[in-house]
């Protein structure tokens, strides 16, 4: 049997784009002589739909287009992803459902079993757990046909009480067939390929695993489909960050030996899954041109360099607005920053705007001496232009704050916090120098200075975020432990951390989530990104 895997970046909710690809791959399929072709997780829908599932209109839609795919398939079968409706009375009104279509319709659905209800997953709040279990039988092979999660159960501390294998394999299955829709971070691709092994050396059969590729605003998947054999064998692994299609023939599968996997870095990684998550998001909005503030430190750099590998150098306008605090220098790089790449920019001071205002609210301040207020105005002046140009010209604003800033509070709501997509707000300070390091690997296109120079807001006279913050490689140490490991403080503290400091960063963290409320979706590259995936109560108490 010859089994080929799509591995396509669908559109949510695009339902006629997504039949178009799904039909054009299985065209592409049956010409190169597969029998059987297999497409991801709620392909005809877009994963994750969310609340969109909640209109019947939407589920109906994703039924019609099956149908209409199930035509094309008369001499090769297909596995297409779909939501579909729970006829019983009881329980959640759909299932998250995979359809083997063969013979010009579809002959048998199989119902996810596991529904991850952690982090970004929240699958039980529209799905019922299929509670049958039955193969798919096809040319005289019979599949153990799963949904993602459905295979992830195989650690010594279960999340569930069924195994929807254990269950499958009273059938005697020859094949497993699992079709996902797994997130990226920069870990997951071992932890995943870690998953799929244990799966092959608990059952001794083949597995072909069909990843989506592609963001979906702030989540992103890394595709990397895979094959591994009954001796569990890496035979092949697909590209990561871009569609990919591949035949494997089942005998030769078995035959193969194990392949080498060389990954590339985790900063490489997040670098291609930024980029990808940038284009995704504006094409996927159909906008074409980014605006952004360049401040001459590594944050808008970074973030500036990004947008122009995603959209292309003329697509990303970047906008230098100094204040009478700005250094020279902050201005110099900037420059050469847009020159290095050609990208269009402009300069507009904001003194002129910062004086009016403080004229304006000279009497109202009462006297009292210069601080975050006024430092907070010259933030809010520069989101009101950037704003400006942004909806005068049909640009969406990119949010430059790292997550280091985000973790704490330091950034301004209603200006440096403003935005349409935020970039780097899951990756750390010291992972965004990492960035700049990377980007320059083979030329400077990040200007030397801007990597090295402390790094500052330059709101007030001589200021350095060291002022306020303590080093960013000690300060982004505790935000790991307490975000990413949810870790308490004396647990942070046992590992060698100063008791006071650890507080402070904690509180600063809790008090902040207001702030963090308010921004833009933050592209996902690490286990535990803010956003969808943390969900914290504003207005608690907890080391507060």
């Amino acid at each position: 049997m010859k089994i080929a895997l799509s591995q396509l970046n669908f559109h949510i909710g695009n339902f006629e784009q997504n039949k178009a690809k799904i039909i054009a791959d299985i065209h592409k399929a049956e010409k190169a002589g597969a029998d059987l072709v297999v497409f991801s997780e709620l392909a005809i829908s877009g994963y994750p739909p969310r609340d969109f599932l909640e209109f019947r209109d939407f589920v109906n839609k994703g039924l019609q287009a099956v149908d209409e795919i199930a035509t094309h398939c008369t001499k090769i079968a297909a596995i297409v992803g779909v939501p579909t409706y729970n006829p019983h009375k009881k329980g959640k009104p759909l299932y998250n459902s995979a359809a083997f279509l063969w013979q010009g319709k579809v002959q048998q659905t199989v119902h996810k079993t596991l529904l991850p209800n952690y982090d970004i997953f929240d699958e039980y709040r529209y799905f019922e757990p299929n509670n049958r279990f039955e193969v798919v039988e096809f040319k005289g092979k019979k599949i153990a046909l799963t949904i993602c999660e459905d295979i992830w159960d195989v650690d010594e501390n279960p999340l569930y009480t069924i195994n929807p294998m254990d269950e499958l394999m009273v059938h005697h299955p020859d094949i497993m067939i699992n079709i996902a829709a797994s997130p990226f971070n920069y870990q997951q691709a071992v932890i995943r390929e870690g998953v799929l092994r244990r799966n092959t050396e608990k059952y001794h059969l083949p597995l072909f695993y069909v990843n989506h590729v592609g963001a979906q605003t702030e989540l992103l998947f890394d595709g990397g489909s895979l094959v591994m054999n009954s001796q569990s064998k890496t035979v092949d692994v697909m590209h990561y960050f871009e569609e990919d299609f591949r035949i494997y023939d089942l005998d030769e599968v078995e035959k193969a030996e194990n392949t080498t996997i060389e990954r590339p870095p985790e900063v490489a990684l997040i670098h291609d899954a930024l980029v990808m998550g940038i284009r995704n998001y504006f094409q996927k909005l159909g906008f074409t041109r980014a605006i952004l503030g360049l401040s001459g430190g590594i944050d808008s750099a970074v973030t500036s360099v990004l947008a122009a590998e995603a959209l292309g150098n003329e697509n990303v306008y970047n906008v230098l607005l100094p204040s009478e605090f700005s250094s020279e220098h902050s201005v110099s790089d900037s420059l050469q920053l847009v020159k290095n790449l050609g990208m269009p920019h402009d300069t507009i001071p904001i003194k002129k705007a910062f004086d009016t205002f403080n004229d304006i609210l000279q009497p109202y301040f009462k006297g009292l001496p210069f601080n975050i207020a006024e430092e907070n105005l010259q933030a809010r002046i520069r989101g009101v232009i950037l704003m400006a140009l942004s909806n005068k010209f049909g640009y969406i604003l990119l949010n430059t704050s790292n997550k280091s800033e985000a973790a704490v509070g330091y950034g301004t709501l209603y200006g440096d916090m403003n935005g349409g997509l935020s970039v780097l707000g899951d990756v750390y300070k010291t992972r965004v120098y990492e960035l700049a390091r990377y980007i320059n690997r083979e030329k400077e296109i990040i200007p030397e200075n801007i990597i090295t120079k402390p790094p500052s807001a330059e709101l007030r006279p001589g200021q350095k975020d060291s002022d306020s913050l303590p080093d960013y490689d000690i300060l982004d140490k505790i935000l790991l432990e307490y975000i990413e490991n949810r870790r308490g403080p004396a647990e942070i503290v046992a590992l060698g951390y100063d008791e006071k400091l650890v507080k402070r960063i904690l509180r600063l963290v809790n008090i902040n989530e207001y702030k963090r409320y308010q921004t833009p979706p933050m592209l996902r590259v690490t286990p535990k990104a803010f956003g969808m995936g943390r969900r914290m109560p504003i207005v608690a108490k907890y080391l507060a």
